[in-house]
Order: structure tokens, then C-alpha cells, then sequence
């Protein structure tokens, strides 16, 4: 079956190939199975199986939500309270809900995970990556990685969260270099660490690196989320895919960001690929940490990302658009860059920018013929009106590969 989209009073493609044409007026697009065959003028649109009429509202890709941490049990709303009473927010209390997802059944966890992310795809969410992290031991962990497994597109593993209490941190960094890494191996595709004081230290995440990176996964990293340290440092040395959180940046820490992409050509999105700095606006609002500084990133020449960063601690929400618009207001970032940001940049932070041969899937976060149909329909005639109107329920209809998710019409 095929699918005519016509209408389309702005169509967002953020593909690097179009350069300032990367946004269409009066356009179409059409559908078939799980990928865009055609775009181009509404007029010249050809004869589809279905037909929908966008009736000039604006269409962009599917959000690329590329942090989360959606495999939970539990509630932390009493340590949200004490923050917003001014109490500083404090790695620990991830061992809360450490606690509550391990009593929590596969039953319970499975159908908690589907509810967020249904609600993720109900504002726009199309592809999305979620971490482990709230098992902390080699049982957990493998459960919460296979449990992710058959919901999410990316999994983590994030066994070097926190460490648990009573235990020696060095030994426990040892448990997740070994058995735990093995436990998750099947189930994922990344690794991270939460590189920041009350977690893990420079060199304890540089073990954890190391093994990971040994194993095959990909890495990420949690850095300078509390202040400036070795994260960035190590993300760059180790050729993360991405660094978040970036809230504290020494001008060093900016300029290594921007030179990780001095190979990368930005218009045809092509070349080396560096280190995204993903930004996770929602969560500095709620630890009231400093907005991490997207607008210096951009101008130094550095890619970024914008991310939900969804948990029950510092940021329970899935809502991108409400990222993108507070990277508008409050970032300084551009209406254009702030949608880049949480489409494309997502896509480059997951490696998924373009399609992997090996494993078939196609790229995501852009509008190109070829890329799987992820595209996200407003309720309104211009991308602006994100934040133009904020916190307005503007996400009118929702297609995921092809498939369209249930919308305002």
C-alpha cells in the first residue's frame, strides 16, 4: 500500500543534501511500506493507494529521542519536592528507584515501559533509545536490557549508574567490566557511564570504556552534568557517539566537542562523524542545573542533540516538543536548530543518520527518499508554533514507519 501525504504547508526534511532547501512549501509526500518513495511539490504528486490532506499544516521528521531512561518501577516525587524546595539534586537517588524496579515483576516493568512509550509516539516520537541502570546487578540488568529489547530501537546498558550501597566501588566497577557486561551482551547495543561525583570517577569510567568498547558495543557517556570534569575528556578520547547532559563546559571542553567534526561536512552530511553534545534541557529545568550552553556548542562548530532524557528522578517526561521549545526560549537556539537538534542530531547520536546495510534498518531523523517513514504531522501551518505556542498540544498525527499511530487528524 501507498500513501499520499499532499498539503503540506511546511515540510521540515532536515536533509543536509538540501541545504537551505531543506524545507519544502506546498509539498507532499508519499509512503510506501516502512519508507519515503517520493517528496516534492504538492502539484505534482503522484497517484497513491490512500490519500491524506495535511490541509497546510506543517509535517517534520519523527523526534529522535536518543536519552532515555524509561525501564522503571516507582516514584520519586517526594525527592522532587525537596529539590523544589532547595535541596540540590545528588546522583543518589537513583538507589530509590533501584529499589522499586527490582520488586517490580517482568509483567510489571514490560507494561510500564509500553504505556511511556506509547505516550513518547503520541507527541511525535518515533525512534527511540532507553538505558538499563536500575537493576545493578548482573540478574537486573539483564533483565531490565531484555525487557527493553523487545520495546525500544536502541538499548543501553548502563550497569555504571550508580553503586549500589555496601559496595566496594572498584570491585563493582570489576562486576560491570565481567559478568554483568555478558549478562547484557545480547540485548544491547550501547554502553555508558555516569561519569560525575557521587558516581563514577575518571578512572573507574575508563575501565568501564574500555571493556565495553572491547565487547563492540558503542559508547556514551553522562558528563559535566554537575560540573566540569573528565567526561567530555573521555568521550572524545574514546570516540563516543555522544556526551550528555553538558552543562558545565570549559571553552577546552567546547573547542575538543567542535574539533571531533572537523571531518564532517555539514551540508551533505557526510565525512567523520564526531561526539554529539546532547542536550537535556527538560532535566536542567527540573535539577535547575544551567541550561546547557547549545547556542556556543552551534556557533564552535559542534553538533548537538536535544533529548527527553525521560526517569522518575530529574526529568519524567517524554515530550519532545517541550524540549524543542525550551532550546527556543531559553537556549537560544533558532527554530530550525532546535528541530535539527531533536530529529537529525538524534539520529546522528544513534549512528542512525544513515541506513546500516548490515542489519537493514534505514535512516532515520530526515525526510529523503529511501528513509524509513517517520514523520510527524502539527497541528499548525509553521514549525514555530512550537514555540510560538508553548505547551499547546500540537501533534496532530503521528507515522511510524509507515504506520500511522493514532493522532488528532
Amino acid at each position: 500500500m501507498s500513501t499520499v501525504i499532499t498539503h503540506i504547508g511546511e515540510l521540515h526534511t532536515q536533509d543536509p543534501a538540501r541545504g537551505a532547501d531543506a524545507v519544502l512549501h506546498d509539498a507532499a509526500v508519499i509512503i510506501e511500506g516502512e519508507r519515503i518513495a517520493w517528496l516534492g511539490s504538492s502539484t505534482q504528486a503522484p497517484d497513491a493507494d490512500e490519500q491524506f490532506d495535511a490541509g497546510g499544516r506543517a509535517v517534520l521528521p519523527g523526534w529522535v529521542d536518543s536519552h532515555s531512561h524509561m525501564v522503571f518501577a516507582g516514584d520519586r516525587t517526594a525527592e522532587f519536592e525537596a529539590r523544589m524546595a532547595g535541596q540540590s539534586y545528588q546522583a543518589g537517588g537513583i538507589a530509590v528507584t533501584t529499589g522499586a524496579t527490582r520488586e517490580a515483576s517482568d509483567y510489571e516493568l514490560t507494561r510500564l515501559l509500553l504505556a511511556r512509550v506509547a505516550e513518547a509516539a503520541a507527541g511525535g516520537t518515533t525512534y527511540l533509545e532507553t538505558k538499563t541502570g536500575y537493576g545493578l546487578d548482573v540478574e537486573q540488568e539483564a533483565r531490565s536490557a531484555r525487557i527493553a529489547s523487545t520495546v525500544v530501537d536502541e538499548v543501553t546498558y548502563l550497569g555504571a549508574h550508580l553503586v549500589p550501597d555496601g559496595i566496594d566501588a572498584d570491585a563493582y566497577t570489576d562486576l560491570v567490566c565481567g559478568d554483568m557486561l555478558a549478562a547484557v551482551r545480547p540485548y544491547v547495543q550501547w554502553a555508558d557511564v555516569f561519569c560525575e561525583r557521587g558516581a563514577f570517577n575518571e578512572e573507574q569510567s575508563r575501565r568501564v570504556l574500555t571493556a565495553c568498547r572491547d565487547a563492540g558495543l558503542g559508547l556514551r557517556v553522562h558528563g559535566n552534568q554537575l560540573g566540569e570534569g573528565p567526561g567530555v575528556r573521555l568521550a572524545v578520547e574514546f570516540g563516543a557517539a555522544s556526551v550528555d547532559h553538558v552543562n558545565y563546559l570549559s571553552d577546552d571542553d567546547v573547542a575538543s566537542l567542535a574539533g571531533t567534526w572537523t571531518g564532517w561536512d555539514r551540508a551533505s552530511g557526510t565525512g567523520e562523524r564526531g561526539t554529539v553534545a546532547t542536550c537535556l534541557p527538560a532535566c536542567d529545568l527540573s535539577t535547575r542545573q544551567p541550561l546547557a550552553p547549545g547556542r556556543q556548542l552551534l556557533d564552535a562548530g559542534a553538533e548537538i542533540a536535544l533529548a527527553s532524557n525521560c526517569n522518575p528522578g530529574t526529568s519524567f517526561t517524554s515530550s519532545m516538543n517541550f524540549c524543542v521549545t525550551t532550546a527556543v526560549l531559553q537556549m537560544g537556539l533558532s527554530v530550525q536548530e532546535a528541530v535539527r537538534a531533536a530529529t537529525y542530531g538524534g539520529a546522528l547520536a544513534l549512528g542512525r543518520h544513515v541506513g546500516r546495510d548490515a542489519d537493514g534498518q534505514r535512516a532515520v531523523g530526515s525526510i529523503a527518499v529511501g528513509h524509513r517513514a517517520d514523520l510527524h504531522l502539527l497541528n499548525a501551518p509553521s514549525a514555530t508554533h512550537l514555540a510560538y505556542r508553548p505547551g499547546m498540544p500540537l501533534t496532530a498525527a503521528v507515522w511510524r514507519a509507515g504506520v500511522s499511530l493514532a493522532g488528532r487528524g
